[in-house]
């Protein structure tokens, strides 16, 4: 079980670390293949957590690396969600983190993993998308000095 302290932390740190990584990501010019495609990866991802807890329509959030024709359109794109993230964590009430969340995606995993994906709760949701971020925003930096960025 998580707390909504906790969370509040996580999204924090998540934010600054998030703006370190982008700190060093080159803005102009077009941006290194894979470094791009980890950069919309974890965006979209955040992205359609968030549209999940919000109703949104989740599928909209879906897009391309080659929609962007920058790391800079990347990362315009992605800085509200801070905000918009903030603001749902902080503002649900303490039972809703212990509320199972449909995931709209559950019928994909389940054809990856063989078997329906257990029960998972708002709060699980909230911690998945701020571990699933450092996961791959380590990718971004091992990539980052790979091409000689510090």
């Amino acid at each position: 079980m998580f707390s909504k302290e906790l969370l509040q932390d996580l999204y924090r740190h998540m934010e600054w670390a998030d703006a370190r990584m982008w700190a060093t990501v080159p803005m102009t010019g077009m941006c290194d293949a894979r470094l791009k495609e980890l950069l919309v990866h974890i965006h979209v991802v955040q992205r359609a957590f968030l549209s999940v807890w919000t109703g949104g329509d989740w599928m909209t959030v879906f897009r391309k690396p080659d929609e962007f024709a920058s790391a800079a359109d990347v990362r315009a794109w992605a800085k509200p969600y801070y905000a918009e993230a903030h603001a749902i964590v902080s503002a649900s009430p303490d039972d809703r983190l212990s509320q199972p969340t449909i995931m709209p995606w559950a019928s994909q995993v389940e054809k990856f993993i063989g078997r329906p994906p257990g029960v998972t709760t708002f709060g699980d949701t909230c911690f998945q998308v701020t571990s699933h971020t450092t996961h791959h925003r380590a990718q971004v930096n091992t990539r980052l000095r790979e091409l000689g960025f510090d």
